[in-house]
């Protein structure tokens, strides 16, 4: 488990950033796999996330995620849909007694806190939805509640610069958006290059007016600690776990 500095100063919240580890699951998901979505059984990541709503100290029906799917789109969560199927990839709220979650397995968990408005948000941020928009679009949706805003904002575990290999097609998607994104790639070889995108994002946040500190930890590297989807691809294994990084408002 890994908590931000910042954050951890702060009385009105509570957060953390788990790992793989001290949870149920078997094999390839040992041991805290929080992917609902996985092909993992059912019965140990209902353990898994119990765990997580206890150490989160919010009732297990409280722990709210989300149905990610590298999108922009981010969701409000209040008492009417609370219960409901949150289709988004990013969530705030200014209730209570709550924990919002994402899940992870290379791409960048983030959480955020307002402190003047006390708006709690997490952001799953893959390639696919930091070049889309949604930490501008999260921000914004904060923004809307109220303009007078201090927003801390704590980028979590996620893959590497040294680990995250990517073809020309992938790097000129970047350059076309901006020629600015040049900064975030450097050269492998003739056809591929890497891309940082803990650095992407920490721009992006900074950009936004967010105050920004990391939990900087590659997950591709530490196979011990972290889940990652590029890592079981290179494993030729079936399928991989997720770790959950969450918040919530006391």
């Amino acid at each position: 488990m890994f908590y931000s500095k910042k954050l951890k100063r702060l009385k009105d919240i509570n957060h953390c950033f788990f790992s793989r580890k001290s949870g149920f699951s078997k094999g390839i998901y040992k041991s805290l796999n929080c992917g609902r979505g996985s092909k993992d059984n059912k019965k140990n990541v209902k353990k898994n996330l119990n765990y997580v709503s206890k150490k989160m100290g919010v009732k297990k029906n409280k722990l709210i995620l989300m149905h990610q799917t590298h999108s922009n789109k981010v969701v409000e969560i209040k008492i009417n849909n609370i219960r409901r199927k949150i289709k988004a990839d990013a969530m705030i709220t200014k209730m209570k007694n709550v924990a919002l979650g994402v899940v992870t397995a290379d791409c960048v968990p983030i959480i955020l806190f307002d402190v003047k408005n006390k708006i709690i948000g997490c952001i799953h941020a893959g390639w696919k939805g930091a070049h889309s928009g949604i930490i501008k679009n999260t921000i914004n949706k904060i923004k809307k509640l109220n303009t007078n805003n201090k927003i801390y904002a704590t980028v979590g575990p996620c893959i590497g610069k040294k680990s995250y290999e990517v073809d020309l097609l992938f790097f000129k998607k970047f350059v076309k958006k901006s020629n600015k994104n040049k900064k975030y790639f450097s050269i492998k070889s003739n056809q591929k290059k890497l891309f940082n995108l803990r650095k992407f994002v920490t721009d992006n946040l900074q950009d936004l007016g967010a105050d920004v500190d990391q939990i900087n930890v590659d997950t591709f590297a530490e196979k011990s600690n972290y889940f990652s989807y590029r890592r079981s691809c290179k494993l030729h294994q079936k399928d991989y776990g997720r770790c959950i990084s969450a918040v919530s408002m006391l």
